[in-house]
């Protein structure tokens, strides 16, 4: 997952600017996201939520593991968690 920078001009820029002048969205990047979401639904991409949420789940696992394995994150015993926040097993 990364950040993507896009630039409109001409016909794409005056609609996305419509859009979030008339109140259809709050932001220019909510417009986007809400126009990528439907391209997904209309292409068949996005096959539904419950799909959507285990990608998701499937990204942060891999990123969390790669942090551990190269030490940027460091994993800590479940012992050591619930007794710093006093909670039981």
């Amino acid at each position: 997952m990364g950040e993507t920078v896009v630039r409109f001009t001409g016909a794409p820029e005056i609609v996305l600017e419509k859009l979030v002048s008339l109140g259809y969205y709050q932001t220019k990047t909510e417009a986007l996201r809400a126009g990528v979401m439907h391209l997904g639904k209309e292409f068949n991409v996005s096959t539904g939520a419950k799909e959507i949420e285990d990608e998701l789940a499937i990204r942060k696992m891999q990123k969390v593991s790669a942090e551990l394995d190269s030490g940027k994150r460091k994993s800590v015993p479940l012992d050591a968690v619930l007794e710093k926040y006093g909670a039981k097993r």
